[in-house]
């Protein structure tokens, strides 16, 4: 392959890379988390669903500890 081939085809492909780098989005230096802390505070909505959340999880604890004594039988 000759040099001047080569040459194009890098060209072609930091032209890519310039595009592709233009299309990225920025990122940003914030997480996004920290971005939406306090967005749910004093919100009945959020602390119904959460209090769901917690109950559901302890729905699940019976059965958790239940599975875990038969798999603890000894044969």
């Amino acid at each position: 392959m000759l040099s001047t081939d080569l040459e194009i085809r890098l060209a072609a492909l930091e032209a890519e890379v310039a595009l592709l780098k233009r299309l990225l989005p920025t990122v940003s230096e914030t997480p996004w988390w920290k971005k939406i802390i306090g967005t749910f505070a004093d919100d009945p909505a959020y602390e119904e669903a959460m209090q769901f959340g917690q109950e559901y999880r302890q729905s699940l604890k019976p059965l958790a500890e239940e599975a875990s004594e038969s798999s603890n039988v000894s044969l």
